[in-house]
């Protein structure tokens, strides 16, 4: 393929602990960056979302990874990285980045990082939807109720 026809590879990450449709929103923004898009899913490690959010996830990770897949809008869904994201970052050689409008983890220092491995990337912040409805810890409260 030359360069030209080549596709954009934008990378996103999340936990992914079922799929609502705020996911299904970020998929489709991520994927929607390019008119030539070959979007690369990263889904977080057991052990990570835990490090990060404080509580264990409802499905594993391999369940998680299963239901991205299924969704059919990732090109490629991989497992992160377990104890440093960069690798798994510069393996897939994103053209883009695309962060979630809540993501935090990871963040800072990111473009820097990469660029010292040898991968320019462009990062971007995708809009929220309506995140007062379609997040993860809110759905999980409202099925209790």
């Amino acid at each position: 393929m030359s360069e030209k026809n080549r596709q954009t590879r934008i990378m996103v990450f999340g936990t992914f602990d079922g799929l609502h449709r705020g996911h299904i929103n970020f998929l489709k923004q991520a994927k929607k960056l390019s008119s030539e898009s070959f979007l690369v899913v990263s889904v977080a490690r057991d052990q990570n979302v835990i490090k990060i959010k404080g509580v264990p996830v409802s499905l594993n990770e391999k369940k998680r990874k299963i239901l991205v897949q299924k969704c059919k809008l990732a090109d490629k869904v991989i497992l992160s990285g377990i104890k440093n994201h960069i690798p798994h970052i510069v393996k897939e050689k994103p053209d883009i980045i695309a962060l979630g409008y809540d993501q935090k983890a990871y963040v800072k220092n990111l473009k820097k990082d990469l660029k010292n491995k040898g991968l320019s990337v462009k990062i971007v912040r995708l809009k929220s939807y309506r995140e007062k409805i379609y997040k993860n810890h809110l759905l999980k409260t409202k099925r209790r109720i």
